[in-house]
């Protein structure tokens, strides 16, 4: 992967210096509070090789998250290849991310994302990005609205990797941003 940058920010790939935060982001009980799950520190070292891998194959995925001005890692964001859901057909590229609670209300993960969306429709050619996150999470679909995703309700959905002892976490909603929408928004 070739990195990304902004005023504030590196993405790039992990580091093995990334495996404390990766951990805590994945466990973390506020961080995690829209899923259903935590991983122990065997299985997020274990997705965040998968996640490095998927990088230096592809030459993109969700990366880390570096801020220029201290060094420090403060979380991941990306493109990811989304397969296996309802309202995607296959070959649907997913927009994330997260962050450690300490780097929140920064505006840290809507510029990581607009560099990400930036990425996807100038350098890979994509026509069309997606996101979604539990109808509830309201922090993650107000950045999805800033970076210019608009919600499709008609494509909300109920994820069938969360299971029925979580019920509050099934419904999903929707967002997307094609190539000629994010041309418009940023064009002059």
């Amino acid at each position: 992967m070739q990195m990304l940058t902004t005023d504030r920010l590196i993405l790039r790939n992990w580091r093995d210096s990334d495996w404390p935060l990766f951990h805590l982001i994945n466990s973390n009980d506020e961080v995690m509070r829209f899923f259903p799950f935590r991983r122990d520190r065997a299985a997020s070292d274990a997705l965040m090789q998968r996640l490095a891998a998927g990088i230096a194959r592809d030459g993109f995925g969700f990366a880390a998250i570096e801020l220029r001005d201290s060094g420090q890692t403060a979380g991941f964001a990306g493109l990811h290849r989304s397969e296996g859901l309802p309202a995607l057909p296959p070959g649907s590229i997913e927009i994330g991310w997260r962050l450690a609670p300490e780097f929140w209300h920064r505006g840290i993960a809507s510029e990581a994302a607009r560099a990400w969306l930036a990425c996807g429709f100038e350098t890979l050619g994509l026509q069309r990005i997606v996101s979604f996150a539990v109808a509830d999470n309201v922090a993650s679909l107000a950045v999805m609205h800033r970076i210019g995703m608009r919600r499709r309700p008609d494509l909300d959905f109920d994820h069938p990797g969360v299971p029925a002892s979580h019920p509050h976490l099934r419904h999903h909603a929707f967002c997307e941003i094609t190539a000629a929408q994010w041309a418009k928004q940023n064009d002059g």
